[in-house]
């Protein structure tokens, strides 16, 4: 095992070792897919780099709802297959893999006189299905508890924003739910790292060829040649701008953020069925720095890929409208502190092009390309994302002839995570991360896990327990320590202070919370750049 620790130093270190010989496996892409390929096959003992043109997280990745969905949706669809592999490998993330990243999140779906009698029905029907898929994927209840009928009380005490008056009950049921989606990533990322993987950020494939690539420094602007024995794409919604006989589908989910206290700071997610649908909900969700993201939208998103997709006014009001139908008081568009939106790269399969976005199928498609003989790994979803590295990886290791060992990702927990071995089945006891240290702040410990104590341990600039937002009237929300800021220096690979505000604390997701402490961050990170 090496270190898992991600800096500057390494990234230059690595960079100019990749030109001295030939990798076995080369990635293109540093998002969820991308980090689980470059995880999965270094476990199995193959040499890996990974290339990524901006930095982790940087496109789809980060923009999710932040769910580790259990399958509902795509059973409401017809669509089985997923529904099953999103079962289980929620079951993965929370019972092995990435626990202390991942929590049990209450739905709450309300009933009311204009909800109907066959409607509430039918979401019984449906919640129950779920409740099925969670059980064939083997999840305890006391992971995820059944759902269940309650009085409009219990409803009310976990989202209290909504109409008390016209409650006549609700539903509850349970997903899981990541701290966050970024978070992930780089959890990924760090831990294909400590098995041997090279994690280069800020490295662009500018040509890929089936026996290597070459590769753009954009910090330096330098070229150079990679050489290996395989090369896995894994570019999302960019992969056709890397290998023109990709065709995609692109779809924009949108999501808007609001003060978590203007619902009355829930501790459960609403669910709010789309008029028309059988399968779409708009949920709000409460979500860590005390916001509520509510989400989120399915709309067509032809044309080129833009570097950061942005939410329109129509997707917006649809998301304000909807959710406030069973609001005491509906959102306005001046509650928004935030809007976010992402590119979901769904697979333009045949017979899909008269299909609306909502009904392509999330299966993924791995597949040698004819144009660049690169293994394409395309489609899918966050929470599959295991699943989808295992067969690209498997793919590239049959279509280049490699030697290598089989996948163990389903028992390979990621770095912050328990490292008692457990089967697969045994889940970590509820209330805190199984082996992280007492007495540390409860937020610190749902990003870090058994890391949290160390984040604070190896912070050497002044400050380091105190919050970003400390003394700052408009950012005293934000829990974000200094020692975290530093932390994400190093040893998660961020190299500026937008690296830290975007991605690996999400206070960028508001505005006016990113300018409020962007100056002192900048400082911090500059400070932690040069003791490295």
């Amino acid at each position: 095992m090496q270190s898992t620790a991600l800096t500057a130093r390494r990234r230059a270190r690595e960079l100019d070792e990749l030109t001295a010989g030939t990798v076995d496996l080369l990635v293109v892409g540093g998002g969820v897919t991308g980090t689980g390929v470059a995880l999965d096959a270094a476990a199995r003992g193959l040499s890996v780099a990974l290339v990524e043109a901006r930095d982790l997280a940087w496109g789809t990745s980060r923009w999710s709802s932040k769910l580790a969905h259990g399958g509902l949706r795509y059973l409401a669809t017809g669509d089985v297959g997923v529904a099953r592999e999103s079962a289980r490998e929620r079951h993965v993330l929370m019972t092995r893999t990435a626990p202390h990243l991942v929590r049990a999140l209450p739905q709450v779906l309300p009933l009311s006189a204009g909800t109907g009698r066959r409607r509430g029905l039918t979401v019984g029907i449906g919640f129950g299905l779920g409740d099925l898929l969670r059980r064939d994927a083997g999840t305890p209840s006391r992971v995820l508890p059944r759902p269940r009928l309650v009085r409009p009380g219990e409803a009310a005490r976990l989202v209290p924003a909504v109409a008390h008056e016209r409650l006549h009950g609700a539903w509850i049921a349970h997903d899981g739910q990541l701290v966050d989606d970024a978070r992930l990533v780089v959890a990924l990322a760090r831990t294909a790292a400590g098995r041997g993987a090279r994690i280069l950020t800020r490295v662009r494939a500018t040509t890929l060829r089936a026996d290597g690539a070459t590769l753009e420094d954009t910090l330096t602007g330098a070229t150079l040649t990679v050489r290996a024995r395989v090369v896995v794409n894994a570019t999302g919604v960019w992969a056709g701008t890397v290998d023109p006989s990709v065709r995609l589908r692109p779809s924009r989910g949108t999501h808007v953020v609001v003060p978590a206290a203007r619902l009355g700071s829930p501790t459960g997610a609403l669910m709010v069925p789309v008029p028309g649908s059988a399968s779409r909900y708009v949920f709000a969700l409460p979500a860590q720095l005390g916001r509520v993201v509510v989400g989120l939208t399915d709309e067509e998103a032809p044309g080129p890929v833009p570097d950061v997709p942005v939410a329109t006014q129509p997707e917006i009001d649809f998301l304000l409208e909807t959710v406030s139908t069973v609001l005491a008081r509906p959102l306005l568009p001046d509650d928004v502190v935030g809007t976010f939106a992402g590119l979901r790269p769904l697979v333009d399969s045949a017979g899909s092009g008269d299909e609306a976005s909502a009904d392509i199928s999330r299966r993924h498609l791995v597949e040698v390309s004819p144009s660049t003989g690169a293994v394409n790994v395309l489609g899918g979803k966050l929470t599959t994302y295991r699943t989808m590295a295992e067969d690209a990886v498997d793919l590239a290791v049959k279509h280049a002839g490699l030697t290598a060992g089989p996948c163990w990702t389903t028992a390979l927990p990621l770095v912050g995570a328990p490292s008692l071995v457990r089967p697969i089945g045994t889940p970590v006891p509820t209330g805190r991360t199984a082996g992280s240290p007492a007495g540390l702040p409860a937020a610190l410990v749902s990003r870090y896990g058994t890391e949290a104590a160390q984040v604070l341990a190896a912070a050497t600039l002044p400050g380091s327990a105190s919050a970003v937002g400390r003394g700052i009237a408009e950012a005293r929300h934000l829990d974000i320590t200094r020692a975290e800021i530093e932390w994400a220096v190093t040893h998660e690979g961020a190299l500026d202070a937008d690296d830290v505000l975007d991605r690996r604390t999400r206070i960028g997701l508001v505005p006016a919370d990113r300018a409020a402490v962007r100056d002192l961050v900048e400082e911090l990170v500059g400070d932690a750049l040069t003791r490295l």
